[in-house]
């Protein structure tokens, strides 16, 4: 459906202690060169809270590499923008971004079968990870967030792998827009009630409904600040 790319890079990581008190993160990972991959993701990769992280639903993270440089231009030279796992990602590619890809986009990578669940919603690990006081919010405001996968078939994958787009449901709704409904900071209630015709997520279709019936925007301050260091 779609020229194919190649995964550049499959990173996973181990859950370890966290720079803020009493918090564990898989933020930092490394380059692998065959994975196996089961509906919870890849083996050997771990979450520091899987209240918000992994689970079914975000099983995968894939963060383009193409989003480096322009990183680069905004933060300056930082050894963490040299090679992929800057973002804590599972894959890396270029070619695929938020605006090209759609919610609910089917892919096959080896012998796996992915599907696009949602965007991320970027949260206070990255502000520690880039040392930057408000990178969360950068990352948000700038549509840069990647996306997660639920896996349909699992199975195995290498690095070098072609990612080729299988099937597109939702030709209207990229990840860009979804996450411009999700992200708005203002009220637009047939933004709202359009995006939850799509199969969102739990977490996103409670978080849209509950705007709509309380008319506000609910506070992002938690999740892009966390807790005191």
């Amino acid at each position: 459906m779609s020229d194919p790319s190649t995964i550049k890079m499959i990173l996973t990581g181990k859950a370890v202690p966290y720079t803020r008190r009493g918090s564990l993160s898989g933020i930092s990972k490394l380059s692998r060169h065959e994975v196996t991959v089961t509906e919870r993701g890849l083996v050997g990769d771990e979450q520091g809270d899987p209240r918000v992280h992994g689970g079914p639903e975000k099983a995968i993270h894939h963060y383009p590499f193409d989003h480096y440089s322009a990183w680069a231009r905004e933060l300056g030279s930082l050894a963490l923008l040299e090679a992929p796992g800057a973002f804590g990602e599972n894959l890396s590619t270029l070619g695929w971004t938020e605006e090209t890809v759609c919610l609910g986009d089917c892919f096959k990578v080896g012998t796996v079968t992915l599907q696009i669940s949602q965007g991320r919603m970027p949260c206070w690990k990255l502000n520690d990870r880039f040392a930057v006081k408000d990178m969360s919010l950068r990352v948000q405001q700038s549509g840069r967030t990647g996306w997660y996968y639920r896996v349909l078939e699992g199975g195995t994958m290498v690095t070098g792998d072609r990612i080729e787009l299988v099937e597109r449901r939702y030709p209207a709704w990229s990840v860009t827009r979804v996450a411009s409904v999700l992200f708005s900071s203002t009220l637009n209630n047939e933004h709202i009630e359009e995006c939850l015709g799509l199969p969102l997520t739990d977490s996103w279709r409670r978080t849209l409904e509950k705007r709509l019936e309380k008319s506000q925007i609910e506070d992002w301050s938690p999740r892009l600040e966390g807790p005191q260091a």
